[in-house]
């Protein structure tokens, strides 16, 4: 594709992306892609790479547009991004040639917008905090209550693109072995600081076409989820309870720390999902988890009540500390989201733990960095169910807390808590 052919799939993916708010940007563009497969591989990352570049600026580039009398829309602000990044407004217009698979030709308004901006860049002394640190207006308050005077660095952070990261799975070997067959397919890569089974990828690498990922010893996991699949602490012969599976990425880790043995249960409400993680337990060799779809009115939480020696809680969240992979939740989180999570999040902590036997460990964990999902959630829990007790993730830290700008992976908590015998 040539640069016009590009820039114009890239409006297209943002036209689609606007035209579904409550849907995340990675589904739609997994569906635009999917339905334009002439698009070869190297195009297709590099019009994301534009659409998530605007993604994470959005907020700035609205600001600028609205500023010179502009209409913020999905070509103004591609166009603007181009602009404020150093690109003389003509050149940028040219782009916009109309010809065969190029953007149809700027209108008058369009090129007033561009001529205006033509000489700044994307930060501006006038812009409110929000909009310069790229969050919502109701989210600050809190974020900066979570950061402090940290705050700058970490939402910068969170801006940043994110690496690739992916978990060795020992059951099919080690983690040299996983190195040495990604380098023989040129992909270089490193051991993870945290996650004994991690190893980072620097850059765009398709990493599911290779023999490692395809034979099982691979799968992509940020370090900061392999890390709280650790802090469960899950060993052979146990019996776990996987309790918001998804498609499996932990009950995967689990099984691995586990070595194949005992009994692992994922639990979902969603059906897809748990289909989803048969075929990756097949490629990982996992073969010690049953599914168990959570339907109303279901006994089997009943009929097991006190009877699993570890239960992991993977709340559905915010998911504020993933927006370096998804900045587009960051225009999508309304404050009323917030508030019916915290509900949904309290349910299920009160409905798993009672699946945890005396003696036993509960580990709640969320991608979120905001304290109404995380340390409140787990105080508010602690003062109903005085037989649990918590447990330091280590001597100088109750909690397990993680972020981009300290730790290098996504925004992470968790929280273990013991049952009392």
């Amino acid at each position: 594709m040539t640069p016009p052919a590009r820039l114009a799939a890239a409006i297209a993916l943002l036209e689609a992306i606007e035209a579904s708010p409550r849907r995340p940007a990675d589904a739609v563009a997994n569906g635009f892609f999917r339905d334009r497969r002439y698009i070869g591989g190297g195009d297709r990352r590099a019009v994301a790479d534009q659409v998530w570049f605007v993604l994470r600026h959005w907020r700035r580039l609205a600001w600028w547009i609205e500023r010179v009398g502009g209409e913020t829309s999905p070509r103004l602000l591609a166009a603007s991004m181009a602009v404020l990044e150093g690109r003389p407004a003509e050149s940028v217009a040219r782009a916009f040639s109309g010809g065969r698979y190029a953007p149809d030709t700027l209108e008058a308004a369009e090129l007033r917008v561009l001529d205006a901006l033509n000489g700044h860049t994307i930060a501006h002394p006038e812009m409110d905090d929000a909009v310069r640190l790229e969050v919502p207006d109701w989210l600050l308050g809190r974020l900066q209550a979570r950061f402090g005077n940290d705050i700058e660095a970490e939402l910068a952070a969170l801006t940043g693109a994110a690496p690739l990261d992916l978990r060795v799975n020992l059951l099919r070997g080690t983690r040299e072995a996983a190195r040495a067959s990604l380098a023989e397919e040129a992909i270089e890569s490193e051991p993870t600081p945290l996650s004994p089974w991690g190893l980072r990828v620097r850059g765009r690498q398709n990493v599911t076409a290779t023999a490692a990922f395809k034979s099982g010893l691979l799968e992509i996991q940020d370090e900061g989820s392999q890390l709280v699949v650790a802090a469960l602490d899950a060993g052979p012969e146990m019996r776990v309870v996987d309790y918001c599976a998804g498609a499996g990425g932990k009950t995967l880790g689990l099984a691995m720390t586990m070595g194949n043995r005992g009994h692992i249960v994922a639990c979902d409400v969603s059906a897809p999902r748990l289909e989803g993680a048969v075929r990756r337990l097949r490629r990982a060799g996992v073969h010690n988890v049953e599914r168990h779809l959570i339907v109303p009115g279901d006994k089997w939480a009943k009929r097991r009540a006190a009877s699993f020696d570890r239960v992991l809680v993977d709340a559905p969240c915010t998911g504020t500390g993933t927006w370096r992979r998804n900045p587009d939740a960051r225009l999508r989180l309304r404050e009323q989201d917030l508030a019916e999570l915290v509900v949904k999040q309290a349910d299920i902590l009160q409905r798993a733990s009672a699946l945890l036997r005396p003696g036993g460990m509960l580990v709640y964990a969320t991608c979120s960095v905001l304290a109404e999902e995380n340390e409140l959630q787990i105080e508010a829990f602690r003062a109903q169910h005085p037989a649990f007790s918590l447990v330091a993730h280590t001597a100088a830290s109750q909690y397990l807390r993680l972020t981009p700008r300290r730790d290098g992976t996504d925004g992470f908590f968790a929280a273990r808590l013991a049952r009392n015998p």
